[in-house]
């Protein structure tokens, strides 16, 4: 089964991945483990690289190996599980994806800036938005193994 998400530019070749269902943002923190926000974070940026093969490969911008500086990767195993990003080799299938646009919409840009007045704000609202302007692809990405 396919899962839509928004990719949203951030910055150069920088983008937020975001769940289109339940609105809520793909993120990595310090230890490599994905999770979901609600928020627009750092933790929530990842670099969106072309690899050689014409795969796209996402990684973090804020977290890599300490020794190496090795990129820490998105990537999903063969049963579509979530992998810790310190594990995912960017040469290996399962960090593979292949957007495809679906429709492209226009958002406001989520802003780092704006986080803590929607934090305040928001406490009472159980509803995730969009914080912070441009162009959205919605695709559904396909990990290369399945």
């Amino acid at each position: 089964c396919d899962t839509l998400f928004n990719l949203i530019p951030v910055g150069l070749r920088v983008v937020a991945i975001q769940g289109v269902k339940a609105g809520l943002y793909v993120a990595m923190n310090g230890e490599g483990f994905l999770y979901s926000s609600e928020m627009f974070t750092p933790e929530c940026k990842f670099k969106e690289s072309v690899f050689e093969n014409y795969y796209v490969i996402y990684s973090s911008t804020l977290y890599r190996q300490h020794e190496s500086g090795r990129a820490w990767f998105l990537g999903l195993n063969k049963e579509g599980q979530i992998m810790k990003g310190n594990r995912v080799k960017k040469t290996k299938p399962c960090s593979h994806f292949v957007p495809r646009p679906i429709e492209v919409c226009m958002y406001k840009e989520p802003s780092l800036h704006e986080l803590e007045e929607k934090q305040r704000s928001r406490k009472s609202s159980g509803t995730p938005a969009m914080n912070g302007g441009s162009v959205v692809k919605q695709n559904s990405m396909e990990p290369v193994g399945s």
